[in-house]
């Protein structure tokens, strides 16, 4: 490897976002993982636990960790990362990318991590708190609206795969109980919730999420629909929203209805508008693993290092 190199540990690498984060970093131009520590999985190959990397790596998990990085991915359990940085002195000059909820708006000297929203910030940051990932397609879907002070009381929809539970044991993410199946969950009490009406600054009476998530018969991914009051008609709303994300490379307006398939294995966010009556209603498709955890991680570490923002993101999915 290459001095060059931008040296990466990753604490927490057995589950799902460690997997993606090793997926993108192990093919990534600029940076590479120096060491994978777990716990659970210590002195194992990484091959052993992510099957995908058979071929990919020969690199072996560590039970411990050491500060020979530029930079820390936290891919713990919510709780996990505020419990470990306060046992473990990580010197200042290294970056903290935290992808649990437990700095998203805490302060505690961590900047929020949607580049769509908060690019110039990160860009000086040392610590960045990783959006959700339903909490990243329902700000995407509502952020040129919030920012022009469009943002009345929203409702919003959202369907999410099975690896959005993470790997633990659990009924609802066994096969039989998915398979043709589905199940609404936390009606109006998602944790998301909180996070995205902190960050828009909204959550009064008049102008707040109400939001109903479900449980979908698919593995990865998530699909939301939102909808709001405005006086906007639809060229006009479409218009502002080009204008708003066009430098930015991941999120896209479609001219056609969306499909979660166009979006699987990237870090991509679609988003399809409609005007119905006095509602504008704007649909939204990302990986949950990738736009809506580790893939906007790695979103957050090019920025942060001064790097192309696309760098080892040019993904495309599959189409069949």
């Amino acid at each position: 490897m290459s001095d060059s190199k931008i040296k990466v540990g990753i604490i927490g690498g057995a589950g799902y976002t460690g997997g993606e984060l090793l997926r993108l970093l192990l093919r990534h131009p600029v940076a590479a993982p120096i060491f994978v520590q777990s716990s659970s999985q210590a002195d194992k190959y990484l091959s052993e636990t992510h099957t995908d990397l058979v071929g990919e790596t020969d690199m072996r998990f560590s039970g411990t960790w050491h500060d020979a990085v530029d930079v820390l991915f936290l891919c713990m359990g919510h709780g996990q990362a505020r419990e470990w940085l306060s046992r473990n002195a990580v010197p200042e000059r290294i970056r903290i990318i935290d992808l649990s909820s437990d700095f998203r708006y805490t302060g505690d000297n961590f900047v929020y991590g949607l580049p769509e929203l908060c690019r110039s910030e990160i860009r000086t940051a040392t610590n960045i708190a990783n959006p959700g990932c339903f909490a990243t397609a329902i700000q995407l879907s509502l952020l040129p609206l919030a920012t022009d002070g469009l943002l009345g009381a929203v409702h919003v929809s959202g369907l999410t795969g099975s690896t959005g539970a993470g790997q633990a044991l659990q009924d609802t993410v066994h096969f039989s109980w998915r398979h043709s199946n589905i199940q609404a969950y936390k009606t109006l009490q998602h944790q998301h919730v909180g996070e995205v009406e902190h960050t828009l600054q909204i959550g009064s009476p008049e102008s707040r999420v109400l939001f109903v998530p479900y449980r979908g018969d698919f593995t990865r991914g998530i699909y939301t629909t939102a909808y709001t009051r405005t006086d906007l008609d639809i060229e006009a709303a479409r218009t502002r929203y080009r204008q708003f994300y066009q430098e930015h490379p991941f999120t896209h307006i479609a001219e056609q209805p969306i499909a979660l398939k166009q979006v699987v294995n990237t870090n991509k966010c679609l988003l399809y508008l409609e005007k119905q009556q006095e509602y504008l209603i704007i649909h939204a498709v990302i990986d949950n693993l990738l736009k809506g955890a580790s893939g906007q991680a790695v979103q957050n570490m090019n920025i942060l290092f001064g790097l192309d923002e696309t760098a080892g993101l040019q993904l495309k999915p599959g189409a069949f």
